[in-house]
Parts: structure tokens; C-alpha cells; sequence
């Protein structure tokens, strides 16, 4: 599924998003943890037989990327992915005028191969349970004492993780990361190997990795080759992978047994129903408002000319793509059967908890989460636009933001530190701030502009930082001026600055270095008024009722999505949609019918020159009931011999609503059908080297 376009807001959101009761599952729903899929239940359900050998070997063969979900299906380190998960590197080696998203590329050789700068690859290699230990943290403790005491030990966990001796490591990095289960019942340690040396092999051109754009976009039927190729490197040579995946270029049978391996983004499908009313009242409608006008500017834009279309193509898909997402939630939200059954659950679960001795003393969390969200819609818009960064809607900013957090947060211990500048963390803001990303200047000043502007139109222009920035000056001044004078678009000079620490950053003249400055002591300040009055009360009560979910429910329940790797097993079939039988297969030959030779519909040069020698018989796009989410975009379809038979890329229009629960009658995932992947590269591409590679036991 397309990554989905993440509002400022999401941050501040994810500080609310907490468990609530759900009830146990039915068909094939679940997005499992390695560690507690249910083999014993596919055996008796499928006649499967999904033992810990065939369990690590996936595992081991999944890949994470910094925005999707990816696989090895090479023993040099091929990674397997999506177009749309690497038009980012695609648009670092475009400029203004040449665009790799539109051209496509092929790498020839290894030496042709093109760093992804800000891109990594994680492989899974180990889950440590370390539940116990949090909690012992912060026994006894009050609210706002044990949010800081949580925080303070994940940080220690994490760092003493990374400084252990690591076995296997052959050169990767290893990356720690503490990951919340049940928002509260189960913390863990997952322990990755890391590939910082990742790099761009294949690509095919975004007229038929994204055909159809977006009138086709959650729709099926679908004929996209939405696919990519890079190559994970360790000490300058290709990774060697010890059991990649085999692509089974036939694919798989209708109704057949299939499994999704891959990191799914997020869920709220345990939120309470407080929440729930949050989201809907006061987080998607001004979120949708503020989207649909940055859509609008961005078109307008692209309109002038080739060289502002190539440079607004990345984030004005991504906006379309999140726009899309967010009505569909929305409607969801709007729903009001959703909510009685949120209701309905959270009755029940109370009933059955009052009826045990060992919950008398638990209180209701389920009313102070509904406190804290009280407050939260309270500081809802300050939060959006100073912390979340709403309103300064800028690549520049963001570099300064960093850089100037950075430096104030590495003088304070490890422990006493924002939880992204940890020592942990800060590799990985090293890679980003030196990628040479292109910065283009007019679209900084478009989107700064607009940032700027709904922000004084939603805090107000007597708001004090409102009325500061833009006391002389309009938005489109200020923008203009900013982003003209800025020089952090250089990665010299933020890399510079973030070697210098505090004292280059006090000393740095340069205006937005100057702007991160003058508006971090406010953002500040509504970050801790959110982690205090919101998150720390919202914690406890999590961890309450997670316990009490644990005693009716055991792990029955899966726990939401966090972008860390899940399994999942459906099987191959349509569905009806208005009485029309969907069929789960297009081929070929239907996407030439559907060509206009007007984009989205444009089917590229390349495919019409070699039309006549194509079998357009070949199976092009699939769907399978899999419960996938956004962040599972790239993830490998398998069968159950473990070969890959299908790439996800997509889910249909009501996957959408899979955010927050899962209907086997509709939800379906879409995918690549390994078919249409050899005949590309083989008529198409004419990339036999390639193909040898990926053909290769």
C-alpha cells in the first residue's frame, strides 16, 4: 500500500494512541509478531506447517527501509521492493532537469549502482522481552514520574544493546530499538542488523510503475508495475545473504494459502472510543483542510512548466496519496457503528475485569484516557503547528530544527534527552543531514509560505509567535526571504554545523538556524505540557488495561501495528463489489486497452516500442485477503514453501478503513504478480544480468 502522507500532527497523535478491549479474532485477521504467530492455528485451520525454521528463514529475509517494507531475493544482498518506497533516492539523483521517477533507471553494472544517501535497510535478527524492567521502573511512581522514568530506562536499554559485542554483525551496524506492545503490556527490544550502504539498482518509469495515478489509486482492478530494486553493501562490496527469498515467477492459484512479511506503519484498532472521537473532531477535519489546499497549490505549480512538475512530483504524490487515506478514514470515523462497537467492547471488557479480585483497585482508565484527550484537544493546534512543525513547512527547517536541538540535547546525559537524540539515535540524523538531498528553493518558498499562513489563520495573529515573525513582514516575505538566504541546502555546511555543536550553532547567522532558534523555547513548552498532561496520564492507564486484556484475552489478540515486523496469512481471491463479482487476476493485454496516451494513462515508449513481442497474457495484478496497512507497501507475498509469489504494493479502497478494523468480506490486498516482473525485465528492460540474479537458487 502507498505509504500514508503523515500529518505534522502525527506525532502529537501518537502520544494519545492507546489500548483499549478488543475482542477475540475471527477469518484471517492479524498482524502477528514473529514471536506469537499462531502456527497451531493456520496447522489446524490450512494443514500448514509453519515451524521455526520456515519462521526465521522469512524473518531473516525481511527486510525494513526507512518508509517501507522490502526482501533479499539475491545472495548479493538484491533488495526487493516498490517504485513509490524509493522515489525518494530517485529524486536525490534527479535535478530540474532530468527526473528518475519519470525516465526510470537500470543500473548495468555494479559500478553504475547509485547511493541512496538517506536510505537503510534493517533485518530483524533477534526479540528480547524486557517487559519486567520497564515496569519495575516505574513502580510507585506518580504519572509525570514514571512517563520520565519509562523513558530514562528504553534509553539505557537501548544504549547498552548497541554497545554489546554483536554476533554476525559482518560489518552492518547494529540498531536497537525499544518497541511498545498492547501500548503498554509488552515492551521489547528488537535488535536489527543494519545497512547503511544502500543503493539503487532498478527502476521502472512512473507511467507504469503508478499507471492509472491517482483516479486508480486503492482501486482494483490495477495494472501497476510498482517495483524496485537496490542492493544492500558492506564495506564497499555487495551484502551477502545467506538464505534470500526465491521469486516463483509463476505465481500463486486462486485460494491459494499466502503470507505477508513486512512492518506494517500503524493501527488504532485497540483505541478507545474517546479517541476515536478525537480523531474525528478535532484531528482529520483540519488536517484534510490543510491538505487539500497544499494539493491545490502544489498543481498549480507543477502547471508552469516541465522543471516544476519534475521537482513537485515526489511530495505531490505522497499528499495525494495521504489525502485519500485521511477521507477514507474519516468516513470510517463517521461511521457510527464503528463507535457503538468501540463502546460495546469497552462495557464488556469492564464487566468481565470488575468480576476479578485482582483488578478491585485498577480504577477507570478508560475515563482518564478520555481526561487526558480532553486536554489534548486542548493543545491540539499549538501542538500541530510549533511542535509538530505545521507551520514552518520546510525540508530547510527541518535540517535546522535538528541541528539545533541537536546541540542543545547532546550536553545533557544520555538519559535527560528527547528520546530521537539519543546516542542511539543520532547515526542515523548524521545519514540524513548529509544526504545530498536536492533543495529546491521555489517549492521551499511555496510550502514555508502556506505553512506560515495557516498557521496564523489557526493560532491567530495575536498569538505571540504569530504576531513575532510576521510582525513586519507577510508569509510570502518571510518564506521568500528565508529561503533565499538559507545555506543548509548545502550538506557541508549542516554537517559543519552539527560537528561544531552549541557554540557554531549560536554563532550561525543563518536565517532559518536563526528562526529554529527563536521558536523552539514555545515548541518546547507545548511538547512537555502534551507529555506531562497527555501521555504520562494516557501511559498508566494503557498499561491498566492492557493488563486487564492480558487476564480475559490472554495474547489472543495481536497488538496494533508499530512499523516493526509483522506476519500475517490470507489466502488469493476477490471479492463482490455492488453484486459485481471482482476477479482476483488482470493481465496485460487490459492495460494496453485502458492506454489513453494521456498521463495517468500514458503507458511509457519503452513498453509500446517492444508491444508486439509481449505476452499480454501475463498476469499483471493480484488481490488476497491479507490484513496489511499502510508501511507494508514492498513486503514479499509468500506461499508456504517461502517463496515470494507476489509483491504488495496497494490495498483496495477498503483497506483503507482497515486502520481501524479488519472486514474479510472487502479488505483486500493488492500486489505485483512475479509474471509481469520477468517479462519487463526480460523484453522490456532487456536486463538479462538481472534477471539471472533474481532467477538464481
Amino acid at each position: 500500500m502507498p505509504r500514508p502522507w503523515l500529518p505534522p500532527l502525527a506525532a502529537f497523535t501518537a502520544l494519545i494512541v492507546v489500548a483499549a478491549a478488543s475482542a477475540p479474532l475471527h477469518a484471517d485477521e492479524g498482524m502477528w509478531t514473529y514471536d506469537n504467530f499462531p502456527s497451531k492455528k493456520l496447522g489446524e485451520q490450512y494443514g500448514a506447517n509453519i515451524d521455526a525454521a520456515w519462521l526465521d528463514r522469512l524473518r531473516l529475509a525481511s527486510v525494513r527501509l526507512s518508509n517501507c517494507s522490502a526482501s533479499f531475493v539475491s545472495k548479493d544482498g538484491l533488495i526487493l521492493t516498490n517504485h513509490h518506497c524509493i522515489e525518494s533516492c530517485l529524486a536525490e539523483h534527479s535535478s530540474t532537469e532530468r527526473s528518475l521517477i519519470e525516465d526510470g533507471f537500470l543500473a548495468r553494472s555494479r559500478e553504475q549502482e547509485l547511493r541512496c544517501g538517506a536510505q537503510v535497510a534493517d533485518v530483524l535478527v533477534e526479540m528480547q522481552d524486557v517487559t519486567a524492567e520497564v515496569l519495575a521502573a516505574t513502580q510507585g511512581l506518580d504519572d509525570q514520574a514514571a512517563n520520565e522514568a519509562r523513558k530514562r530506562r528504553l534509553t539505557a536499554l537501548e544504549s547498552a544493546c548497541e554497545k554489546s559485542p554483536a554476533k554476525g554483525r559482518r560489518g552492518s551496524a547494529l540498531k536497537c530499538q525499544s518497541v511498545t506492545l498492547y501500548n503498554g503490556g509488552q515492551y521489547f527490544l528488537y535488535k536489527y542488523r543494519r545497512h547503511t550502504d544502500v543503493r539503487l539498482v532498478f527502476a521502472p518509469e512512473a507511467g507504469v510503475a503508478a499507471f492509472g495515478g491517482d483516479p486508480d489509486n486503492f482501486q482494483f482492478p490495477r495494472w501497476c508495475l510498482d517495483m524496485g530494486l537496490l542492493r544492500a553493501y558492506e564495506d564497499g562490496k555487495p551484502a551477502r545473504i545467506a538464505a534470500p527469498l526465491h521469486i516463483d515467477f509463476a505465481g500463486p492459484a486462486e485460494g491459494e494459502l499466502v503470507f505477508v512479511s513486512g512492518h506494517p506503519g500503524a493501527t488504532d484498532r485497540l483505541l478507545t472510543a474517546a479517541q476515536l472521537g478525537l480523531l474525528r473532531d478535532a484531528v482529520m477535519p483540519p488536517t484534510l483542510l490543510r491538505a487539500s489546499e497544499l494539493r491545490g497549490r502544489y498543481i498549480e505549480f507543477a502547471q508552469r512548466g516541465p522543471t516544476e512538475r519534475r521537482i513537485t512530483q515526489e511530495p505531490l504524490n505522497g499528499l495525494e496519496n495521504g489525502l485519500k487515506v485521511r477521507r477514507k478514514l474519516l468516513d470510517a470515523l463517521l461511521d457510527d457503528e464503528l463507535m457503538a462497537r468501540k463502546r460495546r467492547e469497552e462495557a464488556e471488557l469492564r464487566q468481565r475485569v470488575s468480576t476479578l479480585p485482582a483488578f478491585a483497585g485498577i480504577g477507570d482508565p478508560w475515563s482518564d484516557i478520555a481526561a487526558a484527550t480532553a486536554t489534548a484537544r486542548a493543545l491540539e493546534q499549538s501542538s500541530t503547528f510549533l511542535e509538530g512543525g505545521a507551520g514552518f513547512n520546510s525540508r530547510l527547517f527541518r535540517y535546522a530544527r535538528v541541528l539545533v536541538r541537536a546541540a542543545a540535547e547532546r550536553q545533557q546525559p544520555d538519559s535527560e534527552r528527547l528520546r530521537e537524540f539519543t546516542e542511539t539515535s543520532l547515526p542515523r540524523l548524521e545519514q540524513q543531514l548529509a544526504a545530498a538531498v536536492p533543495v529546491y528553493p521555489e517549492l521551499e518558498r511555496l510550502t514555508l509560505a502556506f505553512g506560515l499562513e495557516r498557521m496564523r489563520e489557526w493560532l491567530g495573529p495575536d498569538h505571540p509567535v504569530v504576531r513575532r515573525l510576521l510582525a513586519t513582514e507577510s508569509p510570502q516575505a518571510l518564506a521568500t526571504r528565508l529561503a533565499n538566504e538559507s545555506k543548509l541546502g548545502d550538506p557541508a555546511i549542516r554537517l559543519a554545523l552539527w560537528n561544531g555543536g552549541q557554540a557554531a550553532i549560536d554563532a550561525s547567522d543563518d536565517p532559518m538556524i536563526r528562526l529554529a532558534r527563536d521558536v523552539d523555547p514555545e515548541a518546547r513548552t507545548v511538547r512537555k505540557r502534551v507529555e506531562d498532561e497527555v501521555e504520562a496520564p494516557t501511559r498508566v492507564a494503557t498499561e491498566k488495561i492492557a493488563r486487564a486484556r492480558f487476564a480475559v484475552y490472554g495474547t489472543e489478540v495481536y497488538p496494533d501495528a508499530t512499523f516493526t515486523l509483522r506476519l500475517n496469512y490470507g489466502t488469493v481471491r476477490g471479492w463482490t463489489e455492488n453484486g459485481t463479482a471482482i476477479a482476483p487476476f488482470t493481465r496485460l493485454e487490459r492495460a494496453f486497452q485502458r492506454a489513453t496516451g494521456q498521463d495517468p494513462f500514458r503507458i511509457p515508449a519503452s513498453w509500446l516500442a517492444v508491444q508486439d513481442r509481449l505476452d499480454l497474457q501475463t498476469p499483471f495484478n493480484l488481490v488476497t485477503d491479507n490484513d496489511i496497512i499502510g508501511g507494508n507497501s514492498g513486503s514479499p507475498l509468500v506461499n508456504v514453501r517461502g517463496d515470494i509469489v507476489g509483491l504488495i504494493f496497494d490495498g483496495n479502497i477498503h483497506s483503507i478503513a482497515g486502520n481501524y478494523g479488519f472486514d474479510p468480506r472487502q479488505n483486500r490486498s493488492v500486489a505485483v504478480h512475479p509474471a509481469i516482473m520477468r517479462e519487463a525485465l526480460d523484453k522490456v528492460y532487456a536486463a538479462p544480468e538481472l534477471l539471472r540474479e533474481l532467477l538464481a537458487r
